[in-house]
């Protein structure tokens, strides 16, 4: 009895402490003043991720710059997901790419991170040119955080 109890309130204790990226946003959204900007972080294994990602990021992009029209929005890309935003991918990741031109042509930049390609043999030129390249995905993130940027992951 004692280590359900305590395995119940180590649960509880550490789904405080993992906010969702809903949470994240719903935090900025109840700020009275706009943020320097908001920078997302894509991590995770496969193209489905990265999809379903992107159109959150897209509905949270556009809620954000209702309440706040001016503010600034990254996106950096540095988990396996990367790569189906490869040239080569293109058609089979459509709806990925097609996010991310939207993003892109509404002045928000999507990166991918070099360093990640460069483990799997890929490089900058097979990505199209519509991608950034982040030499370090995690160093693009913090120089947007330094910048005063808020971090939102989105899991």
């Amino acid at each position: 009895m004692f280590k359900s109890l305590l395995f119940l309130m180590l649960f509880l204790f550490s789904s405080l402490l993992l906010a969702s990226d809903k949470d994240d946003i719903a935090k900025i959204l109840d700020q009275s003043e706009t943020p320097d900007g908001v920078v997302f972080e894509v991590i995770g294994s496969d193209a489905e991720y990265l999809t379903n990602a992107l159109e959150r990021i897209q509905k949270y992009k556009d809620t954000l710059q209702k309440k706040f029209p001016k503010l600034d929005i990254a996106v950096v890309s540095h988990g396996s997901e990367q790569f189906a935003l490869a040239t080569k991918n293109a058609e089979k990741n459509k709806k990925a790419h097609n996010s991310v031109k939207r993003l892109v042509a509404s002045d928000v930049p999507v990166y991918i991170c070099e360093t990640h390609a460069s483990w799997r043999d890929v490089v900058a030129e097979d990505f199209p040119k519509y991608i950034s390249i982040a030499a370090q995905g995690p160093a693009q993130i913090k120089q947007y955080q330094e910048l005063g940027y808020i971090l939102v992951v989105i899991d």
